[in-house]
């Protein structure tokens, strides 16, 4: 008998890639086994085919039943092969004609009922499917609001094994694209609702329009936390391509609930977070919370309480836009393109510098508190900021506060003027590309190379600098960078902040 074909795919970071399920049935004693590198999962699913197959009515061969994974050099891992080996078998028997498989991928986990369970990285699936020219993505219908949202290539829905036999014979319709905002129905939060801080709200400002890191230090109570959790309001909106490749990073980790997300992420993981739940890991890796943060905000609140190595593991995504996570069985990468939002106490009472309050920590207390953060990784910090705590005065006079909607109009002109320009936000320059549009002029340069002397600033400081006047000068109108535009760059890397 012909070997029996059919295609699938394998879920790795946010990509899928193509996998053939072949399945033989030769003389010889009884038996099932599966070859091409599969994890213990897929060399369980031999039991849970061999009971779903039963249970959903048809008849198991008794005969040497092989199942070959391929390609062999791919680790094959989870349940979402279930089906696919299922109707391998099915064909093999003559419960299906071969023909009926061509051109459509199935994923699929079975129950031992012959029901069928969603699968991680359903969108990223279809997108696979449709990257590799196939006419059809069967799925389970748990997981095919999901994979139908891309578009593109036909998702079919099927609940059970005996149901996804019906479709493939032909007696099922595509799902529909339904695609709906799914973190997207509640009222944002916005600038209007923060008494003063206008120096905090406009690094900010500068930091949505050119996509910079900031931290924030000031006393309990100052608004750091407030300020920062109004930054995705004031945020441009989601790029169609943007908001596919968020929706796949928040598939791949199990948490998308179909459809695309339309809102940018806004990650604020506890302090206590260990290194890979930042980072992303584990023994069949998944994203982090800086991958779950991607094109969106990363808060880190109590920024030195978070443990060393955690913070350190930041230093990569950071710089390259994406993070690295290296095993035994193959290296996978997931997308990290966030803008990182830190809050801090200036020592640990909280009260170094306040007006209102007396600090009662030691000298020699504030800086370990303040050591807890390396340098290399205060050098990919690009403003600065302190927030002090409002008198009662301060916060009776503040006046009415510009509201969010109108910040963000100046922010989506910035960045309209960047990706005309460069194609990228001015955060993601480097390079020749970024001496090309930072040219300074005679009276810019020679202020930039005082500050750099006198502040002992890092080579890595210097470009983020110039990154940060451009910003400051778009938000202008797109202007050449002038003295004030680079006078504010420098006043956001004032050393105050950290020393006082």
């Amino acid at each position: 008998m012909a070997v029996c074909r059919v295609r699938s795919l394998a879920l790795v970071g946010i990509d899928a890639l193509p996998v053939d399920v072949e399945v033989d049935m030769g003389s010889g004693l009884p038996g099932f086994s599966v070859v091409g590198l599969p994890d213990a999962a897929v060399q369980e699913a031999r039991e849970r085919v061999r009971v779903a197959i039963s249970n959903a009515g048809y008849k198991f061969p008794s005969r040497k039943v092989i199942v070959n994974l391929a390609p062999a050099n791919l680790r094959k891992e989870g349940a979402a092969f279930d089906l696919p080996i299922a109707l391998g078998i099915l064909a093999a028997c003559g419960v299906l004609s071969p023909g009926t498989l061509e051109g459509v991928a199935v994923v699929g986990e079975l129950s031992l009922d012959g029901s069928l369970r969603g699968v991680r990285g359903a969108l990223s699936l279809a997108d696979g499917a449709r990257r590799e020219g196939l006419r059809g993505l069967l799925v389970p219908a748990e997981s095919a609001p999901e994979a139908a949202s891309i578009g593109g290539i036909a998702v079919y829905a099927a609940r059970g094994l005996q149901e996804a036999v019906g479709v493939l014979r032909g007696g099922g319709s595509p799902v529909e694209p339904d695609p709906f905002t799914r973190e997207g129905d509640g009222e944002e939060e916005g600038f209007e609702d923060v008494a003063g801080q206008e120096y905090a709200k406009r690094a900010l400002e500068v930091s949505a329009a050119g996509g910079h890191n900031v931290l924030m230090s000031g006393p309990p109570g100052s608004g750091k936390t407030m300020l920062a959790r109004r930054l995705p309001g004031i945020l441009p909106p989601l790029a169609s391509e943007e908001s596919i490749e968020v929706t796949k990073v928040h598939s791949a980790a199990g948490l998308a609930n179909g459809g695309l997300i339309r809102r940018r992420p806004f990650r604020a993981p506890h302090h206590t977070i260990s290194a890979s739940g930042l980072a992303g890991g584990g023994t069949n890796p998944r994203p982090g919370e800086v991958s779950l943060a991607h094109h969106g905000v990363l808060f880190l609140d109590e920024f030195p309480e978070f443990g060393r190595s955690a913070l350190e593991v930041l230093r990569q995504p950071l710089e390259d836009g994406q993070v690295t996570i290296s095993r035994v069985a193959g290296t996978v990468s997931y997308p990290a393109r966030v803008t990182l939002v830190c809050s801090m106490n200036p020592c640990p009472c909280g009260y170094a510098g306040d007006r209102h309050r007396t600090c009662r920590c030691t000298p020699g207390q504030i800086e370990r508190y303040r050591a807890r953060i390396s340098g290399p990784l205060l050098d990919r910090i690009d403003l600065f900021v302190e927030v002090p705590r409002l008198s009662g005065e301060e916060l009776r006079t503040s006046g009415e506060a510009e509201p969010s909607w109108r910040i963000r109009e100046r922010v989506e002109a910035a960045r309209e003027l960047q990706i005309e320009r460069q194609g990228v936000p001015n955060s993601a320059l480097s390079g020749r590309r970024l001496r090309e549009v930072c040219r300074l002029g005679p009276e810019a340069e020679a202020l930039l190379v005082r500050a750099v002397d006198r502040m002992g600033l890092s080579g890595r400081a210097h470009d983020r600098i110039l990154r940060v006047a451009r910003t400051v000068a778009d938000l202008a109108g797109g202007s050449g960078i002038r003295p004030e535009h680079l006078a504010e760059a420098l006043n956001y890397r004032r050393p105050g902040v950290l020393d006082r």
